[in-house]
């Protein structure tokens, strides 16, 4: 038994979780939060068994695609201590999704 744990976009998420179950795998959704664009990211538990993870896998890569999105970045200005800042636009590529598969050594349901 292998556990998958899957941090993947929020407008991914209900696309994703919806084909996973239609194959018959069961998901557990967590609300998270990315560090690097301070965005909603939605955190996917899966317990798998070994022979069925190339599969998950295949499905998460078939739904998460990663694509370009504008972002606004500050900066200081004028190097003097009055605080002035300017945001100009940034293009960073998001989507996708990361991937933990770890081993289980015990599963159970009670």
């Amino acid at each position: 038994m292998k556990l998958i744990i899957a941090i993947v976009q929020d407008e991914d998420s209900t696309k994703l979780v919806s084909k996973l179950m239609q194959n018959g795998f069961s998901v557990t959704k967590l609300a998270t939060t990315g560090g690097f664009l301070k965005a909603g990211n939605t955190t996917l538990l899966l317990g798998v068994d070994e022979s069925r993870i190339e599969e998950a896998v295949h499905i998460i890569e078939s739904v998460c695609k990663s694509r370009k999105q504008l972002t606004t970045a500050t900066t200081m200005i004028g190097g003097g201590v009055s605080g002035d800042f300017s945001s100009y636009p940034v293009e960073v590529t998001v989507g996708g999704a990361t991937l933990f598969v770890l081993t289980v050594e015990q599963f159970m349901k009670v």
